[in-house]
């Protein structure tokens, strides 16, 4: 029988951020708790009540390629993206009263979310074995799990079986040689955490393959050719943070490229933050950035994992994330009945890939990772400080910048 679900109204979101307001120190914190609520409710909610196919638009760009195989896709595609990048904060225990309301109320949406999308009797059954897209879709929810092992002990035994039966389901399909190596290698680091049987092949292809693809400075190629966009971010330091966290408790054998992958961790982080512009805008270059905020997926990891170098303040970070966050939401095309629309700076189908579908804009989600982190940690509590485009272009001494190597 299935647990009955509490209903809140939609505009908690505004209601806790009034409730924040007061506090002058949480309020960046209650803002951003404001925007994932706004980004993540339409999903999740509708997911427990096993109503996404019918609540979630059948968009795709305007440049798709197959957009019956897109929409197709589009459920699995929105669940993963949006789990991957709320896991911290289901994670997290305490906080406000507010914030614990609503905490607990995504928490029981989410179990019985899963409950439906692996329940064959629902609406939202999501198959794990359409097509290739699916292997990208299933490594962010296992890369979600693996961020929150909350949601993992508290799945019914029932869904950790055929979770884990799903996630096996995706061997079939053959990675592009690109960043999708390490979603292969990601779903196996899933199994590796929760099911104690995984395809060290799979991890180890993949990792040695982008030692390959290593270019210097703390940036990596994806493929065969370096091209200028953020995948660096949306895919490969954020996967390949997430298999030292796991393949390393489970051997030694890595350790030393571990330790080198730390370092460039550190490095693409100072990048990313330049890239930042004084206003919270940044370069609109190369493919995907109708994934908004996700470009600073990389970012907003190592604030939540606690592994920002000593050159960037945490509170830096987060006032530079947080007007990110401002400018890739503001626009009032941003959202249409709810829905995350495609495009940067609001409705854009013209960004639009090939690829993209109502789910895929999600992976914005991304940004609100440090929301893993509790209010008193220095991200939230200590006072904003400007970031190091807001430093130089208002004539302030900044730190100068400098390869890694």
């Amino acid at each position: 029988m299935r647990m009955r679900i509490a209903v809140l109204t939609g505009f908690f979101g505004l209601i806790c951020f009034a409730s924040f307001a007061q506090d002058k120190i949480n309020v960046d914190r209650a803002f951003w708790l404001a925007e994932m609520d706004k980004m993540a409710r339409p999903v999740i909610r509708s997911l427990a009540h096993d109503s996404l196919r019918i609540a979630m638009p059948q968009v795709t760009s305007k440049n798709v390629d197959n957009r019956e195989h897109r929409i197709q896709v589009q459920y699995l595609e929105v669940f993963g993206r949006v789990l991957s990048g709320i896991a911290p904060w289901l994670q997290l225990e305490g906080g406000s009263t507010e914030e614990q309301a609503l905490r607990t109320q995504y928490r029981t949406w989410v179990i019985q979310g899963f409950d439906n999308a692996l329940d064959s009797n629902a609406r939202d059954l999501m198959r794990f074995d359409v097509g290739g897209q699916q292997l990208v879709d299933a490594s962010f929810l296992a890369l979600g799990l693996i961020r929150a092992p909350w949601i993992w002990e508290n799945l019914s035994q029932d869904s950790k079986t055929k979770l884990v039966a799903s996630i096996r389901t995706t061997r079939r399909f053959l990675p592009v040689y690109s960043n999708w190596l390490l979603f292969s290698a990601v779903n196996e680091a899933f199994l590796a955490k929760y099911a104690d049987s995984w395809d060290n092949m799979r991890v180890d292809y993949a990792l040695r393959q982008f030692e390959q693809w290593y270019v210097g400075d703390g940036i990596y190629k994806d493929g065969e050719h370096f091209a200028f966009d953020y995948y660096n971010s949306y895919v490969i330091h954020p996967y390949l943070g997430a298999l030292v966290d796991v393949i390393g408790t489970k051997t030694s054998t890595y350790n030393r490229m571990f330790e080198e992958i730390k370092k460039r961790n550190q490095r693409y982080a100072e990048i990313q933050e330049r890239l930042i512009h004084s206003d919270g805008t940044y370069p609109a270059s190369g493919r995907s950035v109708i994934y908004r905020g996700a470009a600073f997926h990389h970012l907003a990891d190592m604030a939540f994992k606690d592994r920002l170098p000593e050159s960037l303040p945490a509170a830096q970070v987060r006032s530079a994330l947080t007007a990110v966050l401002r400018k890739t939401t503001e626009s009032p095309s941003t959202y249409q009945n709810g829905w995350l629309t495609i495009g940067l700076y609001g409705a854009q189908e013209s960004l639009g890939d090939f690829y993209n579908n109502q789910g895929s804009p999600y992976l914005a989600t991304a940004l609100f990772l440090p929301l893993g982190l509790p209010e008193n940690h220095a991200f939230w509590s200590d006072l904003a400080k400007p970031w190091n485009a807001q430093q130089i272009w208002t004539g302030q001494q900044a730190a100068k910048d400098h390869s890694m190597h």
